[in-house]
């Protein structure tokens, strides 16, 4: 472990294997979502949130934000919960014109 950077962590291959795996289930699904178009109108937030689930997964275990301190953490949070709150009023703008 390296002192400059004590949050080294060695992810294990089946750790990997295991995201990797569950990052294409979740696209299959997004795929039969797109196709299904059972939906209606909400087929596009459906994909959003399928889309979200895909974005933690590769945070949290491929860009090793899993194991970064609370400070790191609430950081991307806010960021995240900002691009949210940007899309949703511009969805809500759509939606109601």
């Amino acid at each position: 472990m390296n002192k400059d950077y004590p949050s080294d962590h060695i992810v294990s291959f089946k750790t990997n294997t295991f995201v990797w795996l569950a990052l294409l289930l979740l696209l299959g699904i997004t795929i039969s979502v797109s196709k299904m178009r059972l939906l209606g109108e909400y087929s596009v937030l459906a994909a959003l949130l399928i889309a979200s689930a895909k974005t933690a997964l590769v945070l949290a275990f491929f860009m090793h934000l899993k194991y970064e301190g609370r400070f790191l953490k609430r950081l991307i949070f806010l960021a995240i919960a900002a691009l949210t709150m940007i899309i949703a009023l511009t969805f809500a703008d759509v939606w109601y014109r």
